[in-house]
Parts: C-alpha cells; structure tokens; sequence
C-alpha cells in the first residue's frame, strides 16, 4: 500500500507511484498510436461514406461510467469490509492478552507461548491470504514440532487456534481459570476464527466473471472505437482528447481490480505486513517485553508500505 504526506494539489497531478498509470500507461500508448494512425488515414477514411458520430459513444459512455462506479463501489466496499476485519484483528489481540495477564494473574515470562501463538496466528493468516510458504515465518514463533503439525493443514491459522485453545484449557485444569473466565477467553477465540473465516470469504467470492468480463470488453472495445468518431471533427486534437477518455475508464477498470483483492501486495491493497507489525508492538509492549520489539515499518522513498 501506499502511504503519502498531505501533497500540493499540483504535485498530486504528477504523482506516479501509486496510481493506476504504472499499469496502464502501455495501453494509452497504443491508444495513442492508433489516433495518431486514424488522422493520416482520415482521407482513405472519408471515401468509406461511413461516419461514426459522438452520439452513441455519449449515450454509451454515460452507461459504462455507471457500471465502472457501480463495480468501484462493491470493490471498495470489500476493501473496507477487509480493513474492518484486520482492524477488529487487532482490537481482539489485545483484549484477548490483557484478559489473560489479569485473569491469571502470571508474570510475563509465563505468558510468552501465548503471546507468540497470537503472533503467529496474525501473521499465518496474512500468509495464508496471500498464498506464501509460512513455515519461515512460523518458526520465529513456534517450537519445531508445532511448526511441522501447523504446516501439514491447508489452513495453518485454524491450528494454531487450536494451540491457543489447548494453552487456555492447561491452564484451566491446573485452576488458573474458572469455567466463566475460560468460556469468556474463548470468545475471543471465537472471534479470531470470525475474523479469518470473513477474509476468506472475501478472498474465495469475487466478482462474477461474467459481469468482469463484459464491462472490461466494453471498455476496450469503446476506447477503440472512440478515435474514429472524433477525428472528423477534432483532426489533430483527436490524440490528446482519445488518451483522456481512455485513462478515465481504463483507470476505473484497473483500479476495481487492485480493490477486488484487498489482501495483495499492490499499491492500493491493505498494508497487512505492518498491521502485523503495529500488532506485534502492541502485544509485546503489553507485557513488558520491549527488548523484542520489532521496529515499525515505515514507507520507502515512494512512501510504499506493504
């Protein structure tokens, strides 16, 4: 994700990074290069006694805008939805924490398995969302053998819920817990499992293909089109007037597929690396273990931070 300053609303009209245009500035080159090909052929054009007004291309125009801001809309919301979600992640991690070091009333040391369980759930279920190896990761926080039980499921954040659960009931029956406090705790983990069960609903339900499909060919093919029913009337102008209306839709279409998977590494997706991080700081300076403290992430040159 990118994460920027308060910039000049001049400095803003030529930001690079973090806009759509790193993706789609090939295909305004060749929008580009197809105007300026429909003005040296306008002659050879004209002699066809075909003529393509603007008025189906206003008419069409006005609907794509509204089915591209329609799909913006539902992308956005599931990008939102995510945040909730990552956001709701780390309000329970703490809660969860804090009911632990008070209802059990332990020293920090003895509390250190479980804050690395938590550790480990959060940044198992970031890799699971985006698909990577986590066995490195997991080693950071779990003995060997939990690792290896953890890395044989599909899933490696449901088994290290089970852990969590498995820790909380030890404690029970050495009575650290009475029945109320340890059904209280596993609320929390309860709302863990909500937690990753939502991301992953989000992940595995996008879009309909089909709806996807037809409005990018629509796109495509009226951005095509376009040149040919300015250029009797622009000539010259056609190239800059073409490559404006393309960026519009093109940019929208583009930047509803960045949305449509809020869990990635791409410029407009949830910086789930330093939420982990942020999260980890938080836990660990509630128990008093600010030797461990990882450093915050910050943004790069171009105020990336994944």
């Amino acid at each position: 994700m990118i994460v920027r300053p308060n910039q000049h609303w001049l400095t803003r009209l030529f930001v690079w990074h973090g806009s759509v245009l790193e993706k789609i500035y090939s295909r305004l080159l060749l929008n580009l290069i197809l105007s300026i090909s429909v003005i040296f052929f306008l002659p050879w054009y004209e002699t066809l006694g075909v003529k393509l007004t603007m008025a189906p291309f206003s008419v069409l125009g006005v609907a794509i805008a509204i089915f591209l801001g329609f799909r913006n809309s539902v992308c956005y919301a599931r990008f939102n939805e995510a945040r909730i979600l990552w956001g709701q992640l780390a309000i329970t991690s703490r809660s969860l924490l804090r009911e632990v070091k008070t209802v059990t009333g332990q020293h920090p040391g003895s509390v250190r398995t479980f804050i690395n369980l938590q550790l480990a759930f959060c940044h198992s279920l970031r890799m699971s969302l985006r698909k990577l190896p986590q066995p490195e990761i997991l080693s950071r926080y779990l003995s060997p053998e939990h690792v290896s039980w953890v890395s044989q499921s599909h899933a490696c954040h449901n088994r290290i819920l089970v852990l969590m659960g498995e820790w909380l009931n030890e404690k029970r029956q050495q009575g650290l817990l009475s029945d109320i406090l340890w059904q209280s705790l596993n609320e929390h983990l309860n709302t863990l499992s909500s937690i990753s069960g939502g991301c992953e609903r989000i992940l595995s339900t996008p879009l309909p293909f089909a709806y996807s499909l037809i409005l990018h060919r629509t796109v495509y093919i009226f951005c095509i089109m376009l040149p040919f029913a300015l250029v009797p009337d622009l000539h010259y102008m056609t190239p800059f007037l073409s490559v404006f209306i393309s960026y519009t839709f093109i940019a929208l279409d583009s930047l509803a597929e960045e949305l449509e998977d809020p869990f990635g590494t791409e410029d407009n997706d949830l910086p789930l690396d330093a939420i982990c991080v942020s999260i980890e700081r938080d836990i660990r300076d509630m128990n008093n273990d600010n030797t461990n403290l990882p450093s915050a992430l910050k943004p790069d040159r171009y105020y990336r931070l994944y």
